[in-house]
Order: C-alpha cells, then sequence, then structure tokens
C-alpha cells in the first residue's frame, strides 16, 4: 500500500472498520490505492439514458438514471472504460481481478479495453433475471439478461477461485455461467434505491467465487453500496467510491442496517443457508 493511501480522508467509516466509503471521482481515488485490492467489483454506467421507456411494476417509466448514465459517442464510451479500467488496474494486486457488470449497451467496450489492458479475461457471466420487465415497444426480444466479465490483473499469476464453494452450491457439480436470481427484494431497499442496484443474492456469490475471508474488495461505483453490504456479510473489508451524496446517505443506511440484522440478512440468502446447512462454516473457518 502506498503511502498516498494515508493522505486519503473518507467520508464514512463503519465501528467495525470493515466498510469504507469515499466520495469523489474514482479516477481521482482508485490511484492511490496503487496495488492494494484483491479484487474490485463494478457497475460502471451502461449508457443507456437514452429518453426511451420501460415497465416498472405495471407502470411506464423513463429509462432516464441520471447525467452519470449520458455520453456523446461511442468513442466517449471507449475513452471512460479506457480511463477507469486503468486506473483500476493499478489499484490491484498482482494476484487480483476484476468483476464489471455490464449490459449489450456497454459491455462490448468493456471487453476491448481489458483486452488493450493486458487483462486475462476468464469468464463472461450471464445473469438471468427471473422476473425482467416486459418489451415496451414490442419490437424486440424481451431484455432478460444481464453479463459480468470477470479478469484477472496479470497473465501470469494466479487468482482467488473458489472452486469447492461454488460446487457445493450447484448441488456439487461444476458450476456455470449463467446464473437465476430475480431483481432486488423489497427488503433491499427500505433505505432507499439507487436506479441501477443489483440483488445481494447476486454479489453474494459473487465474492463468495472471487474473494477470501482476508481479501479487500472495492468498488469504484459504489451506488448505494450492495457490494459493501455482500463483503461485509461474508467478513471482507470492503472500500466504496461514489460521487453522489444520496447514495453516500443510502449505503451509510444499509451499513446501519446490517450491523442490527446480520442473522436476518445471511438467513434470506440461499448461498449461505446452503453453505450453513452443510457445515461449511465450521469447518472451512469461512466466516
Amino acid at each position: 500500500m502506498t503511502a498516498k493511501f494515508h493522505t486519503l480522508k473518507p467520508t464514512f467509516t463503519s465501528t467495525d472498520s470493515f466498510f469504507t466509503l469515499y466520495q469523489g471521482d474514482c479516477n481521482e481515488i482508485l490511484p492511490q490505492f496503487e496495488n492494494t485490492f484483491d479484487l474490485i467489483f463494478a457497475d460502471p454506467p451502461y449508457f443507456l439514458s437514452n429518453d426511451g421507456l420501460s415497465i416498472q411494476s405495471g407502470k411506464i417509466v423513463s429509462v432516464n438514471k441520471g447525467d452519470w448514465d449520458k455520453e456523446e459517442s461511442i468513442n466517449d464510451i471507449d475513452e471512460f472504460n479506457l480511463q477507469w479500467i486503468s486506473n483500476a488496474k493499478k489499484a490491484l494486486k498482482n494476484t487480483g481481478s476484476i468483476l464489471i457488470s455490464g449490459t449489450y449497451h456497454n459491455i462490448f467496450s468493456l471487453g476491448r479495453i481489458l483486452q488493450k489492458l493486458d487483462f486475462k479475461i476468464l469468464n463472461l457471466i450471464t445473469w438471468q433475471k427471473t422476473n425482467p420487465p416486459p418489451n415496451f415497444s414490442c419490437r424486440y426480444l424481451t431484455h432478460s439478461t444481464e453479463q459480468i466479465i470477470w479478469a484477472r490483473k496479470s497473465q501470469k499469476h494466479k487468482h482467488i477461485f473458489n472452486y469447492e464453494i461454488l460446487k457445493k452450491l450447484n448441488g456439487n457439480k461444476q458450476m456455470r455461467d449463467v446464473w437465476s436470481f430475480p431483481a432486488i427484494a423489497p427488503w433491499e431497499k427500505v433505505n432507499g434505491k439507487h436506479p441501477t442496484q443489483k440483488p445481494l443474492a447476486l454479489l453474494v456469490r459473487l465474492l463468495l467465487m472471487a474473494s477470501d475471508e482476508d481479501s479487500l474488495i472495492c468498488d469504484p461505483f459504489s451506488g448505494s453500496s450492495t457490494t459493501g453490504i455482500a463483503a461485509n456479510l461474508l467478513g471482507r473489508k470492503f472500500i466504496g467510491i461514489e460521487r453522489e451524496s444520496e447514495f453516500i446517505k443510502i449505503s451509510m443506511d444499509r451499513k446501519k442496517e446490517l450491523e442490527k440484522n446480520a442473522a436476518i440478512f445471511k438467513n434470506k440468502m440461499n448461498d449461505l443457508r446452503l453453505l450453513e446447512n452443510m457445515d461449511y462454516y465450521t469447518k472451512n473457518n469461512f466466516f
């Protein structure tokens, strides 16, 4: 960890020191964590705010998320992705890996940039939504999936992969790269909701897959900090970077809620219940 790390002043640090937030631009903050993180999960802007319409809970809604989700051109999107992924690579340890969530709007740009920066792409995980919204225009297939690119920083250093844990979760068969999860449940947004919030169950599995108990995990677009909640549920330390004060506040409230209801949260995660029923917690000192 570089000396620059100590010059940063966090916006929020939890009482257990496992949950830290920095407010600002990830391109300014990530370079100050050179060779620090074991895993980065990133849910960058998808750039799909194009004044279109969708359906949520039976109501017609705008697809616009905010100014942060708008870009002018393909070149602008590539430039944006090149900058933040370059900084993420600097912040990863040599043994570190990165998970990046996307859709067809940005996934091709993300994959191309990762290859340009000499990452080794490991998998393209497909999150199949069990309850996707219908296609409003009726001119295309219903969009029911999102993808997560998993890549490691180094071509030669080994990455963390908890093969046996995922195998246990999949009925003692090798885990495949298509996972079915519903969208976020009402209890996940009692403190407020980010417009691109991911289900906690999805993040729990991703972190079970690609991190260990002593891993330090970062989310450079942390939003409402689902990554941080999942990390803390698994006993990992988390550092989140977020620009918007609204989402910093939601993140802080979610961490405080977790401190009160950790057992309830764990009980709602099917993967964690499976591991607990198999005594995997105790045998492996995992949690």
